[in-house]
């Protein structure tokens, strides 16, 4: 089958998801876009101030929510299951789950002076409640920014071509930000000069690559990027943060233009299967692939991003939809590009004659995922970007990386402030400085130690955080007596999907020739917390509709 009708059928979709879905999202969730988002009313000058336009906004939480996910999902998920299920889940799942749960998180925090949806759970369903999706989310998210520490760590050891674009980004969005919030010039000509910055930049990364002269890069890598989330993430956000991430969106949005146009003037057959198995060494394609692509699909750690940082940087309550449901359907156009540059871009098995480092396969083994992209990214724009493109697909990679990371950091920081400093009552903890020094050490430790050992359960935990997120939507609906089918419905699946996958991984884990006893009980203690916020959120919906005699708004 032809790529470009794939990708063309799958981009349509999501194109009619975002312009009719969302709109009755908004409606049922009751958005007013009069309101004053928490950005205007409590503009502090750091962590609460309003974005100059909202695509510098959008530029954020794009950048933040797609990391590296996006592509590494669906890279494993057609070497196992195969590109057809991997894009049947990207579109339903983008459209009606993932979107929808970025979204509403980001109006539950709106209504709840941008606090995170962790303390929105308290208002809903608790405070124990409250506290273990804390606990739950806070551990997590150490784990994302030790694991992001990690892997861009490594990148930068092993590709020292993008070390100067990675690092030149952060001076060029601190240039951007002086001259947009302290000159107030043009914010298209500031992000013009932004973006050919940025491309001369990957130009000497490409020429002049840079190497640490020590033993063992990584790990000094590693530490570098530690302390610079840390820093980052205590500095003004019109410093750093929205302009970095504003460029940052700029090149991927760039970088999947000329993805989708090498596409178009390719025009590559489908190289993989589009159906392998339902049955492989990954498990069974339900649970586990819609485990597998979650950031194309949907993710917890969205929710941690939009009532992170997007809800305390929003400047109009109208821009709430493009921002929160937008940038999903953005992330999911995305995915599609990853599926189609390694089951199009690469060959399947085994290349023609005369053409070496396009399989599949190899690529995987040999340089993980983030090669295989590059490849077959490369492939697709070798027309345009020439021996440039597969540096370009990296470079993408490593911005995606380097802004989860950032923004990672700070939002960790928040909810370490909000459940020790605020919930446990630790003063000192009330410090952003003490805050994300504590969040610093323990990614630290994580990063230079085992991380690998508990990263296999991060997949259904990162889930296990979208069906809890989308289960206290659908109590706050209710008590406010609107509709709440559209958040119920996929909490439900999500929940069941999560569970299943858990249930499975415990299994797997127990019965290895060499089981791995802390990875099963990691499993046995989510499943159990699943249950107990399961049945908090059961116990809460009963005594609310028993109060309900009147039928939800929202139609």
């Amino acid at each position: 089958m032809n790529s470009l009708f794939v990708a063309g059928v799958a981009v349509f979709l999501l194109l009619l998801g975002y312009v009719f879905y969302s709109r009755k999202v908004k409606q049922w969730v009751g958005l007013d876009d009069n309101e004053v988002p928490p950005a205007v009313s409590m503009n502090d000058g750091v962590d609460y101030v309003p974005a100059k336009h909202w695509a510098i906004l959008f530029g954020h939480h794009f950048a933040s929510i797609a990391g590296a996910a996006p592509i590494i999902g669906p890279v494993i998920a057609c070497l196992y299951w195969g590109w057809l299920p991997a894009v049947v889940w990207i579109v339903v799942g983008g459209v009606l789950f993932g979107a929808v749960h970025d979204f509403t998180t980001l109006v539950l925090s709106l209504r709840h002076k941008g606090k995170s949806i962790t303390t929105v759970t308290e208002s809903v369903m608790g405070k124990t409640s409250k506290i273990l999706f804390s606990i739950f989310a806070f551990l997590s998210l150490i784990l994302i920014v030790a694991v992001f520490a990690a892997v861009a760590g490594k990148t930068l050891a092993t590709t020292p071509e993008v070390v100067i674009p990675t690092f030149g980004l952060v001076f060029v969005a601190l240039l951007v930000g002086l001259l947009m919030y302290r000159m107030q010039l043009n914010v298209l000509a500031c992000s013009v000069l932004g973006v050919l910055l940025l491309f001369a930049l990957i130009v000497a990364g490409y020429y002049f690559p840079v190497e640490l002269p020590v033993d063992n890069p990584q790990k000094w890598w590693t530490v570098i990027l530690l302390i610079y989330g840390m820093i980052a993430s205590v500095t003004p956000v019109t410093m750093l943060l929205q302009p970095r991430d504003h460029l940052a969106g700029a090149i991927l949005y760039i970088g999947m233009f000329f993805g989708f146009l090498g596409l178009v003037l390719t025009r590559p057959d489908m190289q993989a299967p589009g159906y392998i198995a339902f049955s492989t060494s990954k498990g069974w394609m339900w649970p586990m692939l819609m485990v597998t692509i979650a950031c194309g699909a949907i993710s917890g750690f969205h929710s941690l991003v939009a009532s992170g940082t997007t809800s305390k940087q929003l400047p109009r309550t109208r821009d709430a939809r493009v921002v929160g449901y937008g940038a999903m359907i953005m992330e999911s156009a995305l995915a599609v590009l990853a599926v189609i540059a390694v089951s199009a871009g690469l060959y399947w098995k085994q290349a023609p004659e005369g053409t070496k480092g396009l399989v599949y396969q190899q690529l995987f083994t040999e340089g993980g995922w983030i090669k295989a992209f590059g490849a077959g990214y490369g492939q697709l724009t070798r027309g345009i970007f020439g021996a440039l493109g597969a540096l370009i697909g990296i470079t993408m990679l490593k911005t995606f990386i380097m802004t989860t990371l950032d923004t990672a950091t700070r939002i960790t920081r928040y909810i370490c402030n909000e459940l020790f400093g605020e919930t446990f009552g630790i003063r000192f903890m009330k410090n952003k400085y003490a805050a994300v020094t504590f969040v610093g050490v323990l990614a630290g430790a994580l990063a230079l130690g085992n991380w690998q050992a508990i990263w296999p359960v991060f997949g259904a935990a990162n889930q296990l955080i979208a069906s809890v997120v989308l289960i206290v939507a659908t109590v706050y609906l209710l008590l406010r007596k609107r509709r709440f089918m559209f958040t119920a419905v996929p909490a439900v699946i999500m929940l069941a999907t999560t569970v299943a996958a858990l249930v499975y991984n415990t299994y797997t884990f127990v019965a290895a020739d060499k089981p791995n006893i802390m990875l099963a009980v990691i499993d046995v203690i989510l499943i159990i917390l699943a249950i107990f916020l399961s049945y908090t959120a059961l116990v809460t919906v009963v005594g609310v509709r028993r109060t309900l005699p009147d039928r939800p708004q929202g139609s």
